[in-house]
């Protein structure tokens, strides 16, 4: 009787009960995306009741205020993980609202997580922008947002936009100037003993998967291609405004035609790699509903294509990680070069207009990647080389057994970058317990037993030698003869000595966790989308609040 009667004597408003449970609502309403009004629908109160009746359901302003409490609780907590970050990567993505009446630009971070040594992306700000999106206007914000987050300019190791003609811009003169700073401070002081030595300066990355899409898009302007490509559009497009081809199209095989996007990522891809998946059905349906289909030689040719364009899609699937794959930039580019040359030669005679294509796309994207691989280009940059070469899983495939001469330079560059970005250190040598008794007992000896000849002691070496970057360097390179190729880069560092490499290691760690697109950023936006549907595009706050507690979880 009395465990029946307190079972329905409702929490006290200050009781630990309540308040946790209250918590975990507005962690719900916070992570789900909900409006905080969800807590008064009539459904909502009565599923809580039946899940605990003591619990009195709290009101939309109290939840609106605990979110608001998780989400600057959460922010410090990211804030002092930021603060111990070696190196942060910036990552920003302009979306612009249906109908243009909202656009934002989201700002992320990613890093390697001292504390629990494993790589970690981050939104930081959803920030709204008013037109026109200009490279000043794109500067200010963020900045506001790195000075908001505490991060230095000289943390940041580079900066991940797409091509935009403003995001190119933008810190193109800040590229200028770190150069010119980094110039003088070389003058200055010896590479080895610079106090406060940077990785790199601040740079502006292209996105690598973005620029990929750009070499896809050349399919375009094949014409030959882009016929065919524009009849197997048209005949996607009759079967998704159908619904009784559509109907049919799923009782034989279960599945839909994709259209592609020009915005989607591989979508030209997907679009022919579905068409395929059904090609046994698709003639039927459209027969039956008086559409002209594709001939049998348009067919042949869409495999083709596809085969074409496959390389590239798996590529996109890998390098669009949110972390751990700008070591991956360099054999990706390599292995598709290699593939538009065999694939080139292969069709030649057969398909001339599907291997011009191929050759074609080939030499647009040693032009557009030529930042990464051609070290005499003026864009250049070794971060993609560097980064490649302390990755124990591709390093001795991609470069340091490749003897072809272009291959070699982008070898010396990456060991340069290396060399001249990571500064000595004491050398940690490990001590044994035999070690610890034989110095504990030196150190009893009193001191007037001891002499002291204090002339020699300014001219005599240090007991524990410095560590050498380049000596590292060389023990990484012989270590790769029996490393694991299953392993990733991350974890083979991970399980590496720091008293081995103290120098690599941090540097390797830091350069294996970057991304190498602004994927993030832009996938912040599929969440945006549907929070600043309507009337709620003007609620910035509770928009940023509302992405940042929804894409951050500790």
């Amino acid at each position: 009787m009395s465990g029946a009667f307190f079972s329905h004597i409702k929490y006290k408003p200050d009781s630990q009960e309540q308040r946790i449970k209250e918590e975990a609502i507005a962690k719900w309403v916070a992570r789900t995306a909900h409006p905080p009004r969800t807590v008064e629908d009539e459904e909502f109160i009565n599923m809580m009741e039946k899940i605990d009746k003591r619990l009195t359901v709290p009101k939309k302003t109290k939840i609106t205020n605990l979110v608001d409490q998780m989400y600057l609780a959460e922010k410090v907590k990211f804030k002092n993980r930021l603060a111990m970050a070696r190196k942060v990567t910036i990552g920003i993505d302009i979306w612009t609202k249906k109908g243009l009446t909202a656009s934002f630009l989201a700002v992320s971070a990613c890093c390697f997580n001292v504390q629990d040594s494993k790589a970690e992306h981050i939104l930081l700000n959803l920030k709204q922008m008013v037109h026109p999106h200009t490279a000043n206007s794109i500067v200010t914000l963020v900045e506001e947002c790195t000075e908001e987050w505490g991060i230095p300019k000289e943390k940041i190791i580079m900066i991940i936009t797409d091509n935009g003609s403003n995001m190119v811009s933008a810190f193109r003169v800040e590229e200028e100037d770190t150069s010119s700073d980094e110039n003088d401070s070389n003058k200055d002081s010896d590479e080895e003993e610079e106090a406060d030595e940077r990785y790199g300066t601040l740079e502006r990355t292209p996105c690598v998967v973005h620029t990929l899409q750009l070499v896809v898009n050349m399919v375009k302007k094949e014409q030959a291609i882009k016929r065919l490509l524009d009849k197997v559009r048209h005949l996607v497009r009759q079967f998704r405004k159908s619904s009784v081809a559509t109907e049919r199209l799923l009782e034989q095989c279960g599945l839909i035609l994709i259209k592609d996007c020009e915005t989607r990522w591989s979508s030209s891809f997907l679009m022919l790699s579905r068409l395929l998946e059904v090609k046994d059905h698709v003639p039927s349906v459209a027969d039956t509903m008086g559409w002209d289909c594709l001939l049998p030689s348009e067919w042949q040719k869409v495999a083709i294509l596809k085969d074409l364009l496959l390389p590239i899609a798996e590529h996109t699937k890998v390098l669009e990680s949110d972390t751990c794959c700008f070591s991956l930039v360099v054999p990706a580019i390599l292995d598709l070069r290699s593939h538009l040359s065999d694939f080139s030669l292969a069709h030649a005679r057969s398909y001339r207009d599907v291997a011009t294509l191929a050759q074609k796309m080939s030499a647009n994207m040693d032009l557009r990647f030529s930042c990464f691989l051609d070290v005499s280009a003026s864009n250049f940059s070794p971060l993609a080389a560097a980064a490649c070469f302390v990755d124990a899983s591709v390093s001795a495939e991609t470069l340091i057994d490749n003897d072809n001469d272009n291959i070699q330079n982008l070898l010396s560059k990456a060991e340069e970058y290396i060399t001249r970005t990571s500064r000595s250190v004491p050398y940690q040598e490990e001590v044994t317990d035999d070690e610890d008794i034989r110095n504990a007992e030196v150190s009893e000896v009193p001191l007037q037993k001891r002499p002291r000849f204090r002339f020699f002691s300014a001219h005599r070496p240090s007991s524990k030698p410095k560590a050498s970057i380049r000596q590292e360097v060389q023990k990484f390179k012989e270590s790769l003869s029996h490393a694991n190729p299953e392993e990733s880069g991350m974890d083979f560092w991970s399980s590496q000595s720091s008293t081995m490499y103290p120098l690599l290691k941090p540097l390797a760690l830091d350069l294996l966790a970057m991304p190498a697109s602004e994927a993030f950023a832009e996938r912040v936006f599929s969440l945006t989308g549907d929070l600043s549907s309507g009337r709620r595009n003007r609620a910035r706050i509770t928009l940023e609040r509302s992405a940042f507690l929804k894409l951050n979880k500790v």
